[in-house]
């Protein structure tokens, strides 16, 4: 297992997953709604994760998906927090930490992405 490689590939999922909600909060009726938001998010949240475990699993590298999947979450939640709160939720949306970090639509897309790489791992690399 290679935490350096989960945290960096972890990072690059992030960002695609930030860039893709940054772009959907600009786009007329999809961003007045969080919940439309959130499912394109969801179902994009697959192939963005299965290529961040493809991309993790390259080259010979090993790790139980679960872990992996922890790590590259654990990686976007510190990133969120960072980032994402103080940057974007509480300016522009008014939240907090609390808010954003209870939201189950949070934990869900969360759910689906260590889903996904634990899935990958289970077919193609155990």
């Amino acid at each position: 297992m290679n935490i350096v490689r989960a945290s960096i590939i972890g990072s690059i999922v992030w960002v695609a997953i930030f860039s893709l909600f940054t772009l959907l909060s600009f786009m007329p009726i999809i961003k007045d709604s969080q919940t439309l938001q959130a499912t394109i998010v969801g179902i994009s949240i697959v192939p963005i994760a299965y290529f961040g475990a493809k991309a993790y699993y390259k080259k010979g590298y090993a790790g139980n998906g679960l872990v992996i999947g922890f790590i590259m979450v654990s990686i976007a939640l510190i990133l969120d927090a960072l980032i994402t709160v103080p940057l974007v939720e509480i300016p522009y949306n008014g939240g907090d930490y609390l808010s954003f970090f209870s939201s189950t639509i949070l934990w869900v897309l969360v759910a689906i992405n260590m889903g996904v790489i634990y899935f990958y791992w289970k077919t193609k690399i155990q």
